[in-house]
């Protein structure tokens, strides 16, 4: 059965029973001492090989596979020439893929400034970036800073990329201190960092700007003065009605003929 086995590895020989031969690979960008390759074989879920890009051997995990790799070091020097050479360029090949067709180069995340109100703190928040290996602070003249600054989490995207704050308290800092402060974001791996000024004017905010509060008080002011108006008026009329004396159905009579429009002595400028 082990001789069968090893054809069935090395040779593809095929059989009526039927057997399940895997190959197991994993891969990893710019973990420190990890493997960038990982491979695995398996008979029948059993572990018969592995190879590591750290370790540059192949290493039978069988007696029988050991025996056979002796015997053919032709089959070898193969494995190791898959695991060692033509597997890693695979692999970076097609990690730069993924990377491109996901915009994760992380090399480009966008930094921001924002901002919830004059009295919050002033939060430097990075977004898009790839891998999760990252530092952001805040320095004052070139120096970190460690206090009245709030590091958050590292936090995932939708996307697979990742985002991260680190919120700076300037509560205590005069206006004229501001250009002395920057955010620095580092990504792991990657050589130039990302610094952005402090700067008042670069700052986002979802504060509603005073002038576009202008137009709905006015109108507001407007529809008040009118209401205001009105109800002053039906007021007055109604006081004045109150004064006036009763007058007789011969009156009534009388002024309504005065306001026919018909009646030729009434001047038009009566209607204006």
């Amino acid at each position: 059965m082990k001789k069968f086995l090893l054809l069935l590895l090395f040779c593809h020989v095929s059989s009526p029973v039927q057997h399940s031969l895997k190959f197991l690979l994993s891969g990893s960008s710019g973990v420190p001492n990890f493997p960038e390759i990982v491979v695995a074989a398996t008979v029948d879920e059993v572990l018969i090989g592995d190879c590591d890009s750290n370790k540059k051997i192949v290493e039978p995990e069988q007696d029988w596979v050991k025996t056979f790799l002796e015997n053919n070091p032709q089959q070898l020097g193969f494995y190791n020439h898959e695991c060692f050479e033509v597997l890693p360029i695979n692999f970076r090949a097609a990690m730069d893929n993924f990377k491109q067709r996901f915009n994760q180069s992380g090399e480009v995340p966008l930094v921001s400034l924002l901002q919830k109100s004059p009295s919050s703190p002033v939060s430097c928040h990075a977004t898009g970036f790839y891998p999760d290996r990252a530092m952001m602070f805040w320095r004052k003249d070139g120096e970190e800073l460690h206090e009245d600054v709030d590091l958050g989490e590292i936090l995932p995207n939708h996307d697979g990329s990742f985002q991260m704050s680190v919120d700076l308290d300037l509560s205590s800092v005069p206006a004229g201190d501001w250009r002395r402060y920057d955010c620095v974001f580092h990504l792991s791996g990657v050589e130039d960092d990302i610094v952005t000024k402090l700067d008042k004017a670069e700052i986002r905010t979802n504060r509603e700007n005073p002038s576009d509060r202008t137009i709905p008080i006015t109108a507001a002011v407007a529809v008040l003065a009118v209401v205001l108006a009105a109800a002053t008026g039906f007021i007055f009329y109604k006081k004045k009605k109150a004064n006036l004396p009763p007058q007789s159905p011969d009156n009534n009579s009388e002024l309504s003929e005065e306001l026919n429009p018909e009646n030729p002595d009434l001047h038009p400028s009566w209607f204006l």
